[in-house]
């Protein structure tokens, strides 16, 4: 049982982890910390296991304490920006209400003089959350829902056998725009062109809620020749969303290497107040039905009760059932996918599987396949396509990269990661000597004139480089004055909303912000060109 496994690693201490809390401690310990490297301060914020098979010991992490003050100070940073996070998390979330249903509002009235209109002739139309007519924020910030028509038919999606060279144009879009949608509720998903499969809300155990939404697609409803798996990202009036992507814990999976903590409670495979349950997700290939947290093993289904989620647990076997572990009580977002996909690679003899999300989403759709090679999925990862990803954080260190590489770039590369110019979400968790995080993959960079190039690693790849701080404002400016013009140069298609305008006046205060937005990942992909000559961003 998994519940036997977690105590068996408990017992054993076969693991590694780092927890950066930002719940313990104040200010004055902070500061204790940082300019003392006060080792009783520093044990407030950060807990390290370190195993051996032998039994574990739980230390502070020497490393840090006694290491220079930069590497001290990225904690601090970290701890701070939670901190500050965690206060404003309930105004963050009552103002997201009422931006949501102001935009809802009046985008369901024509906008302000159709408001005012209708509200003169008592006809005002009331958005109405959940609906499928009520857009999320990030689809008022960009409302392209078609698919982009390439000019050159070559250049559209191979049906029968998908190309997903970094030239396929068509292939990003589909995954750029997947996505995007992602953001939406399940009645919004289930109006998409292509064929709805299901819509998944699945258990945070260590957030206490549901709060990772994946979705399914295929493009046809028989003989379907992909299959695209979209997980939703960071959404902007989320607390947790934004702690989880400033937190720099990790679990240490023997001979793959680190792995940030937060996204892997994410995809329900763990609970850092019970480490021992990430050991009992990560180290068995297969886990038969038992809920780690202690609740109600009885409540076991392949998805929370969203629009097409029953279609998942009638149509599951009894076999693959007995493979899904439930934590407090709820489906999680690891097994709830795969279980479905092995159902639907079944039905679809000649599909293939795409894996896509756009920031949190992003770090979600290439941990799934990577956990998908640790359990030892051999027959499924055989009908993988490909992952792309779009302003996606760092999850794990250069061990796992090279990990994941050696299975993902044979006998062709099939982790794509774009990074548009100074988007700043790519450039965390920080890559340094304390923390190790590092991107994988290929990754495709545009800079602010939507010029692409193929590089290592994004420039300025931690962010907060100083040298790159002037550039960062002069860009932000430049992207605002752009955003007035970009529809007049290139078509309606490429007009910019008022919403999107307003979102570019806030990165003049945080370069960066702005860019994270899906309106420059979308232009970046159906306006980019090969880089010609040597350029920069701006």
């Amino acid at each position: 049982m998994a519940g036997n496994a977690a105590a068996a690693a408990e017992e054993s201490g076969d693991f590694d982890f780092l927890i950066v809390s930002h719940e313990n401690g104040g200010i004055l310990d902070l500061f204790k910390f940082l300019a003392f490297n006060n080792p009783d301060s520093g044990a407030k914020f950060l807990k390290t296991f370190r195993g051996g098979g032998g039994g574990g010991r739980a230390v502070v992490q020497e490393d840090v304490l006694f290491g220079d003050g930069d590497h001290r100070w990225v904690i601090v940073v970290s701890i701070i920006v939670r901190k500050i996070i965690k206060v404003l998390g309930k105004p963050m979330e009552w103002f997201g209400y009422v931006v949501e249903f102001f935009l809802n509002l009046l985008s369901l009235n024509g906008n302000f003089l159709g408001l005012l209109s209708n509200f003169l002739h008592g006809k005002v139309v009331m958005p109405k959350r959940g609906s499928d007519t009520f857009i999320s924020a990030i689809g008022h910030l960009d409302g392209r829902i078609d698919l982009f028509k390439m000019e050159s038919p070559s250049n559209e999606i191979n049906q029968n056998e998908l190309d997903i060279m970094t030239g396929n144009r068509a292939l990003m879009d589909l995954c750029m725009m997947a996505s995007k949608l992602s953001y939406e509720n399940a009645k919004v998903v289930k109006n998409i062109q292509m064929h709805f499969v299901d819509f998944y809300n699945c258990w945070n155990d260590y957030q206490k809620e549901r709060s990772t939404q994946v979705f399914i697609m295929c493009d046809k409803p028989k003989d379907a020749n992909f299959i695209l798996v979209s997980f939703r990202g960071t959404e902007p009036f989320d607390a947790d969303d934004w702690i989880t992507d400033f937190d720099y814990s990790w679990y240490e999976i023997p001979k793959l290497g680190k792995v940030h903590m937060g996204f892997l409670e994410a995809l329900g495979l763990g609970n850092r107040l019970n480490a021992p349950t990430f050991q009992a997700h990560l180290q068995s290939r297969k886990v038969k039905p038992s809920n780690l947290n202690g609740g109600d093993s009885s409540k076991s289904h392949l998805s929370s009760p969203t629009v097409g989620s029953s279609q998942s647990s009638d149509s599951a076997t009894e076999e693959e059932e007995a493979l899904v572990p439930v934590m407090g009580g709820e489906m999680t977002a690891y097994y709830a996918v795969k279980s479905k996909l092995k159902e639907l690679l079944e039905e679809n003899k000649n599909a293939k599987f795409i894996v896509t999300g756009h920031s949190l989403g992003g770090a979600l759709a290439i941990l799934f396949p990577t956990v998908l090679v640790l359990h030892g999925e051999e027959k499924l990862m055989e009908r993988f396509s490909c992952v792309y990803t779009f302003g996606q954080p760092r999850i794990g260190n250069g061990e796992l990269g090279k990990y994941m590489e050696a299975h993902l770039e044979k006998p062709e590369p099939k982790y794509f990661r774009m990074v548009y110019c100074n988007d700043l979400v790519p450039r965390l968790p920080y890559d340094d000597k304390t923390f190790l995080y590092k991107h994988f993959g290929v990754c495709i960079y545009y800079n602010s004139l939507y010029i692409e190039r193929k590089v290592e690693e994004e420039p300025n790849r931690n962010y907060f480089g100083w040298r790159f701080l002037i550039p960062e404002y002069l860009n932000s400016v430049w992207e605002l004055v752009r955003s007035f013009v970009t529809g007049y140069v290139y078509g309606s298609e490429y007009r910019e909303s008022w919403e999107s305008f307003m979102l570019r006046v806030v990165g003049l205060a945080i370069p960066g912000l702005s860019d994270h937005s899906p309106v420059d990942y979308v232009n970046s992909i159906r306006l980019g060109r090969r880089r010609s000559v040597e350029m920069t961003s701006f």
